[in-house]
């Protein structure tokens, strides 16, 4: 079937692709704009805090679809990983439920710190693999065996991540 579709179209299962995260991303966001009609009656800056959130459940669901070519993937460059190779298989786990808390506004005293923690070590692991090593690699944002390439994507989403993260321990305090 495979070799049919690439004779008949110019698919190329090898080819470099944002289309999985680009699909990740339209599908959090509609759910973050149907969240914030259906409970709040207008788009609000909870709006983009539920992106964030659902971007990271929807992103950590794909890591755990098939955990063991995600950590292949994820031990390439995540500097903690490399050194401490259950990290990788926590990661995923860490990030889908910090999202599913910080949905709900739960336990933020929780989900903040996590999140913070896992975002920072992704956003320095890619920044070095990509900007400083000059590495090219897959990225394994949406899971191993991905096509899409690491980089401004993958920075973006630990960066996003952060913020989130700051913002709610910001309202744990204030």
């Amino acid at each position: 079937m495979t070799d049919l579709r690439e004779k008949l179209t110019d698919w190329d299962p090898k080819a470099t692709t944002y289309k999985p995260v680009i699909y990740l991303f339209a599908v959090a966001a509609a759910t973050a704009v149907a969240l914030s009609i259906g409970f709040l009656g207008t788009i609000t800056w909870q709006t983009v805090g539920w992106f964030i959130s659902v971007s990271m459940i929807l992103l950590g669901m794909q890591k755990l679809r098939d955990i063991e070519s995600f950590t292949t993937m994820f031990l390439n460059y995540d500097v903690v990983a490399r050194k401490w190779v259950p990290y990788a298989y926590i990661y995923p786990w860490v990030e889908t439920g910090a999202g599913i808390l910080m949905t709900g506004m739960l336990l933020k005293w929780l989900s903040a710190p996590a999140a913070l923690i896992v975002s920072t070590i992704g956003a320095w692991s890619v920044f070095k693999a990509v900007y400083l090593d000059r590495r090219e690699l897959k990225c394994a944002c949406v899971g191993g065996g991905s096509n899409v390439p690491l980089g401004f994507v993958s920075l973006t989403e630990n960066l996003a991540m952060m913020g989130m993260s700051i913002v709610m321990l910001l309202q744990i305090v204030v």
